[in-house]
């Protein structure tokens, strides 16, 4: 019987590291749920965006996806000087504390007013993001 109880508990277990390592995404916050096209992906590794502008098309989103196993806590706002500065610019999809796990993805939008926009991640100094919205 104790074999049996071994075998039952293992397959458990690695149902649930499967079942974690296949994406999952959580949200901390608020944000607009839109469209992203694939074209306006932004890819985050340990403390940076990748790329650290985007332009896109008014009523289109973006996709924030991290590629390691690190999490970020995105909201409007940026980096200045060592500082966090959250601040929403007018027209702005609202991102309040948006958790993106490691080696997931969130959708951000849709940006349906022309401007400049700005995210970052509360937990990593100096990772800004800027959307300019046309």
């Amino acid at each position: 019987m104790g074999k049996r109880w071994f075998f039952i508990l293992a397959a458990g277990y690695i149902s649930i590291l499967l079942l974690a390592s296949c994406g999952t995404t959580s949200r901390g916050g608020t944000t607009s749920q839109g469209s992203a096209s694939s074209g306006n992906e932004i890819h985050m590794n340990d403390t940076n965006f990748v790329q650290t502008s985007v332009t896109i098309k008014k009523g289109e989103g973006i996709t924030l996806i991290t590629d390691t196993l690190t999490p970020h806590i995105i909201a409007n706002g940026s980096w200045e000087n060592g500082s966090a500065k959250s601040a929403r610019e007018p027209g702005a999809p609202e991102v309040k504390s948006l958790q993106v796990n490691g080696n997931s993805s969130m959708p951000i939008g849709p940006f349906n007013t022309a401007g400049t926009f700005k995210l970052y991640c509360t937990i990593h100094s100096g990772m800004n993001l800027t959307a300019v919205v046309q």
